[in-house]
């Protein structure tokens, strides 16, 4: 079309969008929505992968990190290297684990002070940070040139040590002490440390079993399937027994995008009942405008436009306020997303992420070019349209339409105020209405059912995320913990006086809680991190000094440990050992190991760091330094635990530490925050199409309304026909809605799980009461009532006289 030709559409257009403000309105504000909620998801899944990707192309991950027994020859290792898929390969590097201590500079102790952490250490020997896999990026200090030096990793969960520490290695011959020369980044975490291949051998401890690390990259490592493969035919290379462990990038990915990415699937939902509704809307108000304008289609073809400058004036009617929506959405998107991304962040060191400018040009276009499309067809319609035809027809429906609901309901109307049994006539006028336009009634049906949708997948996932952040800070089981002096990081400054020893301390600590008349029970808990080998990141160790199946642990399948020789893990664990609930399991640190059996999985997704639950004798087995750092506490009912704590605190004195567990974490309540804000703007939409579909038919239906005024109809009975013509519309998508909303709970939230690599327990998956779907089964009825109101009230205050002139 000429730009000649093309002026006429563009005013057409504005006259038509002048003309029906409220359906332009109705589409800005749609498109507002649908947008804010596709840019936030889809910059949030940029930014969520982003990061990790782009620093494993620059250091060419390894997609598998495999440990390997170290008695195996060099020649059957280089044969793996060679097997058909390897695209590239490092190593084999020497490899070994050791308990650590770790003082650094702590400016809190005072002068002279220093911070202490104990631990076990990953340990790997390397010559160079270089290689054509898992090629290190040093972002401080130097390479480790000789003994007594070591390479710190700043990736992981592990402890974070900065340049000029010291690392003292105990259980070796000597306790070497070595200096931290250097911290770099590795993509998949390959080691917490590394030193030069010589110092490995002196690191060793006597019985420790000799281990080399060999890194790989294959062709195709996309999926965790793919992945398995690999690893196969790696361990088919090697001699039986020989593959102690093998890390798939995948897993690491995965841990990498923590922070954002199991809120990334509830958000797609949104965005996508977002899409489908503006795309309903949208075809709704064009398809009503089509119908309502038909003699002004008929005019214009009359005054000389061409079918395709119909088509063009009726589509532009729709692209301009898509225009204004969807730039608007853009910026709103923008802002809801700050809280998220400010936390992945936090998490890469990066100072800020932001949506990609990409997302921000993309989703517009694309939401632009998709309201088009909708109003493409019904546009088309009206250039297909001839003249004559055009200004001879009506623009109210053909009155054999709904006129057998209107002949059933009509039986039981008593009057204009109705007999004893029987409704009022303009109640079952109005529940007859949406009969008329079996079409348009379809689209508002299918509208309203994605908010009452919307609202009831919200009402639960906000529900099983407040059980989630319960369950993890097992506020709820255990409100109270005391902390023990000896488990500070921080060393006393000179002159200190000497604390007492760890029994002690203990015997106090259970002497005060047994003083408290509020305390139920308590168990002695001790924590730790040792390395594995297999396993880039620690394994996280949780002991009890006794029964802690009260702790407030969910279990996702099998039952609580019982014994010394049973322990409960997380997915984490199982994902990266590759064992399953019910298996025994054989764990090596240094020269100790212990087997247990996996009774029970538990929810702890812990970033996907793996972690085992068991008793402090079992665990004390294979980590001696294992030991107890506080108390749980379980209250009597009625005790608040803020005054038990603040009691408590007095009673032990300054140097032991009593918190209470109350509220949620800030990242559930920013999320929970948006669930609401997605939900409300979801149901508002709906509501706006509503809005529109009551418009076109009070304005259709102008004459109708004159005529009811004319013989006694109130302005108050005109309102009640106008929401009773959406009522039962509305109630019946309320209904629907609520199989439909829990469905998308129970799919949605494993894959969040998933995303935090871990399952999902029952007890948060079932959260729905019967009670509280019968409140959310009217939530359908609601968003309809409230889209009609206004245009009953228009319909209400409407003039008699000019109603009857209108045709």
């Amino acid at each position: 079309m000429s730009a000649a030709a093309g002026r006429p559409a563009v005013r057409a257009a504005r006259a038509g969008l002048t003309g029906r403000r409220v359906q332009a309105s109705v589409i800005a504000l749609v498109l507002l929505v649908s947008t804010a909620a596709a840019t936030l998801a889809l910059g949030l899944l940029a930014d969520s992968n982003a990061p990790f990707d782009h620093a494993f192309a620059a250091q060419r991950g390894a997609h598998v990190t495999a440990a390997v027994d170290a008695r195996v020859s060099s020649a059957r290792l280089a044969a793996t290297t060679r097997l058909p898929g390897v695209t590239a390969a490092s190593g084999p590097f020497p490899q070994v684990t050791v308990g650590a201590d770790i003082t650094f500079t702590a400016p809190s102790a005072g002068p002279g002070g220093q911070g202490l952490f104990s631990t076990q250490l990953n340990l790997v020997g390397r010559a160079s940070p270089g290689g054509p896999v898992d090629a290190l990026t040093l972002t401080a200090g130097r390479w480790a040139r000789q003994a007594g030096e070591v390479v710190w990793s700043g990736s992981g969960n592990g402890p974070q040590a900065s340049v000029g520490s010291h690392v003292t290695v105990h259980g070796v011959p000597g306790s070497p002490r070595l200096t931290v020369v250097g911290v770099a980044t590795s993509a998949t975490v390959s080691a917490q440390a590394w030193v030069t291949p010589a110092e490995i051998a002196a690191l060793r401890a006597p019985g420790a079993p000799a281990v080399s690390q060999m890194l790989y990259r294959f062709a195709r490592a996309g999926s965790a399937s793919q992945v398995r493969a690999d690893v196969a035919r790696v361990r088919a290379a090697l001699p039986p027994g020989s593959l102690l462990g093998a890390q798939s990038w995948l897993t690491a990915k995965l841990r990498a995008t923590r922070s954002i990415a199991p809120w990334v699937p509830f958000i797609v939902a949104f965005a996508l009942i977002g899409l489908v509704m503006a795309v309903l809307i949208v075809a709704s108000v064009v398809s009503g405008a089509v119908a309502a304008g038909t003699r002004r289609i008929g005019v214009l073809k009359c005054v000389g436009f061409s079918p395709g400058q119909v088509v063009a004036a009726y589509v532009l009617q729709v692209a301009i306020p898509a225009a204004v929506g969807a730039v608007a959405g853009v910026l709103a998107g923008n802002l809801l997303s700050v809280p998220l991304l400010s936390q992945t962040a936090r998490v890469y060191g990066v100072g800020a992420l932001a949506v990609p400018p990409w997302v921000d040009v993309a989703v517009p276009l694309a939401l632009i070019g998709l309201t088009a499309a909708a109003a493409l067809p019904p546009a088309l319609r009206a250039g297909r349209l001839s003249a004559v035809q055009a200004i001879t027809t009506g623009r109210a429906p053909r009155a054999a339409r709904g006129y057998r609901a209107h002949r059933l309901l009509s039986a039981l109307h008593g009057g204009l105020h109705g007999r004893a049994g029987r409704l009022p006539r303009p109640l079952t006028l109005g529940l007859a209405a949406p009969f008329a336009r079996p079409g348009r009634t379809l689209v508002m049906l299918v509208a309203v059912l994605l908010g009452g949708t919307a609202v009831t997948f919200a009402a639960g996932l906000a529900t099983s995320l407040d059980r989630v952040a319960t369950d993890l800070s097992h506020a709820r089981a255990e409100p109270v913990q005391v902390g023990l002096p000896g488990q500070d990081a921080v060393i006393q400054p000179p002159g200190a006086p000497a604390l007492p020893g760890p029994a002690a301390q203990q015997r106090a600590v259970r002497a005060a809680l047994r003083a408290q008349p509020g305390t139920l029970r308590y168990v002695a808990e001790a924590d730790d991190d040792i390395g594995v080998p297999g396993l880039p990141e620690q394994l996280s160790l949780v002991a009890f000094g006794g029964d802690a199946s009260w702790t407030g642990y969910q279990l996702i399948t099998g039952h609580w440990y019982r014994g010394h020789e049973q322990a409960v893990v997380n997915t984490g664990f199982l994902t990266e050992t590759g064992a399953r609930v019910g298996d025994y399991s054989t764990i090596t640190s240094g020269s100790r190991h212990v087997t247990v059996r996996i009774t029970g999985e538990i929810f702890e997704p812990d970033g996907g760091t793996p972690k085992i639950v068991a008793s402090l004798p079992t665990l004390s087995a294979l980590d001696p330094h294992l030991q107890v750092g506080q108390y749980d506490v379980a209250l009597r009912p009625g005790t608040v635990a803020a005054s038990y704590a603040n009691t408590l605190a007095t009673a032990l004195g300054p140097d032991y530490s009593v918190s209470a567990d109350s509220g949620m974490p800030s990242g559930f309540a920013a999320v929970i925050g948006l669930i609401v804000t997605l939900t409300l703007l979801l149901a508002a939409v709906a509501g706006l199409g509503v809005l529109n579909t009551v418009v076109l038919q009070t304005r259709e239906r102008v004459h109708d309304l004159g005529v009811f005024k004319a013989v006694g109809m109130t302005p108050r009975q005109v309102t009640a026909m106008v929401v009773c013509s959406v009522a039962g519309v509305g109630l019946v998508a309320g209904l629907v809605a609520i199989p439909a909303g829990v469905a998308l709970q129970r799919y949605v939230l494993p894959v969040m799980a998933h995303a935090a690599q871990s399952g999902v327990p029952a007890s948060v998956l079932n959260v729905y009461a019967p009670g509280e779907l019968a409140l959310l089964a009217l939530s359908g009825l609601v968003i309809a009532a409230a889209g009609a109101l206004a245009p009953a009230g228009w319909a209400a205050r409407a003039r008699t006289a000019a109603a009857l002139r209108a045709e």
